[in-house]
């Protein structure tokens, strides 16, 4: 890589967050209320390469990392009241503003298969255990004792390669509720877990426009009204009006079940009133070697354009999401939260997503450098490796590119400075024998 594809990476990594953008979000928001003492520009840049990728994750630890990179020394009263709800705002602003970057910028393509769709939607949940304090705030669920709980629900984007949207609940919110329909899924494949089983959502869903694909649930029994391939004749007639239930016993090994099934369900409560509807929706069975059984899915999207096996191996697609909260936790210690401040654990959450969205970014700009033949093997997982080991090194290219470089003497002020013990009154052995 020569210095003029370095420095042209450099500035399309800064201009997703301009330092004119970020000013303007943390007046705003009331982040900064006087910008001579601290840049937002810097502490923004500082909280994800001197936070986000940190083994130690503590106030003080991103401090020293502030003043190692920017050269500027600050007090830690005056250091740790920027952490209030105007700073969770501010990141909260970033990751919203980020994650439409992302989307805007990105050059990932669906299959030719897929060219009518939009984009493909994977949502899940995931719990960060806070300190036991914060359980009158955040109580967990299915605790024997007194623990504390949150859920970040994250809704992903294949086209984006990373969050479309992600929101903060308490851990006792059901997956359920977590997921809202509404016209935003028009032309979208939504891949759906179990945990957000329900017929009245992929009515919803249908409604509005969208698509999507779900695991079966054992607990609904939906009735065969139609088979549209993938069992011989005689088998096709027998099962017709037949649960599914009874009809997996009979399924022939190694086959594939390619049928039009009939849901019921309970509309929501409208007018204090409450209606039983039934709906129709494609059912497909793959059946599995490795697991020795049918998979079986449940979709609205039609025979024409996706076929079972297809609708199978899209639906694998769903381990992106495992693959993202994976690369939160174990790089970037997304659910290592030991305070008890509430304002800073949530700013710690969206500083763990601004973390991986600037991964995520970085990540597209190095692949399109990667030869075609290698292309496969440059996955996400492995670039958050490298870029949690070379955080430090990218936060003092950026400063550099904002003109923001240290002397000798500079970085030995602010060595010296943190070396003093901020406990004033702490008595200590050596200074009775020191003079």
């Amino acid at each position: 890589m020569n210095e003029i594809t370095a420095h042209k990476i450099l500035e399309d990594l800064t201009s997703m967050f301009s330092q004119e953008w970020l000013h303007n979000t943390a007046n705003q928001t009331g982040m900064i209320k006087r910008q001579r003492i601290i840049d937002p520009t810097i502490m923004f840049w500082a909280l994800i390469f001197g936070f986000g990728v940190k083994s130690e994750r503590s106030l003080a630890s991103l401090k020293r990392v502030f003043e190692n990179k920017s050269g500027q020394l600050i007090s830690d009263s005056s250091w740790y009241d920027r952490f209030t709800p105007e700073m969770v705002e501010f990141v909260h602003q970033c990751v919203i503003h980020g994650i439409q970057e992302l989307a805007r910028t990105s050059h990932v393509k669906l299959d030719k298969k897929l060219q009518a769709f939009q984009d493909i939607l994977i949502q899940d949940s995931t719990i960060i255990r806070l300190n036991k304090f914060l359980a009158y705030i955040f109580p967990a669920t299915r605790s024997r004792g007194v623990a504390a709980g949150l859920k970040v629900s994250v809704l992903v984007s294949v086209v984006a390669n990373g969050p479309r949207s992600v929101v903060l609940y308490g851990e006792r919110v059901s997956e359920i509720k977590t997921l809202k329909i509404g016209p935003w899924v028009k032309d979208r494949i939504l891949l759906i877990d179990l945990g957000f089983y329900k017929h009245h959502i992929f009515t919803r869903i249908a409604e509005n426009g969208g698509y999507f694909v779900s695991r079966w649930k054992k607990v609904a029994d939906p009735t065969i009204i139609s088979v549209t391939g993938g069992l011989s004749k005689d088998l096709q007639d027998k099962i017709i009006g037949m649960k599914l239930s009874a009809i997996i016993l009979i399924l022939p090994k190694y086959g594939i079940l390619d049928a039009i099934v009939e849901v019921s369900f309970k509309r929501r409560i409208y007018k204090g009133q409450q209606r039983q509807d039934t709906q129709s929706f494609r059912l497909v069975g793959v059946y599995n070697e490795e697991s020795n059984k049918y998979h079986i899915y449940l979709t609205n999207i039609q025979a024409d354009i996706l076929g079972p096996e297809d609708i199978a191996r899209l639906y694998g697609a769903r381990w992106d999401i495992e693959l993202l909260f994976k690369e939160l936790k174990n790089k970037y210690d997304f659910d290592v939260l030991k305070t008890k401040n509430e304002q800073i654990i949530k700013t710690l959450i969206w500083i763990g997503i601004l973390t991986l969205i600037v991964s995520r970014k970085l990540y597209g700009l190095m692949r399109d450098l990667i030869p075609d033949q290698q292309v496969v093997r440059f996955t996400q997982l492995r670039w958050s490796i490298i870029f949690a080991e070379n955080a430090s090194d990218i936060l003092t290219a950026i400063f550099e590119s904002m003109g923001i470089t240290r002397t000798i003497e500079q970085k030995f002020a602010v060595s010296a400075s943190q070396a003093v013990d901020p406990h004033v009154n702490r008595k200590r052995f050596r200074s009775e024998w020191w003079a």
